[in-house]
């Protein structure tokens, strides 16, 4: 699993993160998840490539918990098995595409 922690003082918003994504050759999509959502544990036959937009979340991968904020992006390889949640009183927006392998 790769994290990228966005670093700079202004955090993309979320057409500039799916054109970041079109760049590399993905197909971005947006995932909202209000307050309080639990996604259990699941694994994927690709690689996930996900980034904040708004509010925060909270992965537990092979018992590592990462919290990401806006602009952060991680990369979980296929096959990960992994949850999450959504972190705090606020919704939660991604920007999400798959990676063939």
């Amino acid at each position: 699993m790769l994290v990228f922690r966005w670093q700079a003082p202004v955090v993309p918003d979320k057409k500039q993160i799916s054109s970041l994504f079109e760049a590399e050759g993905l197909t971005p999509t947006e995932e909202a998840f209000p307050p309080d959502t639990v996604i259990d544990w699941h694994r994927h036959r690709f690689d996930e490539v996900r980034t904040v937009v708004e509010g925060e979340i909270l992965f537990d991968i092979a018992g590592n918990q990462l919290l990401l904020r806006p602009g952060d992006r991680i990369v979980i390889p296929s096959n990960t098995k992994h949850s999450f949640r959504v972190h705090g009183t606020s919704p939660c927006l991604c920007i999400v595409a798959n990676k063939a392998l």
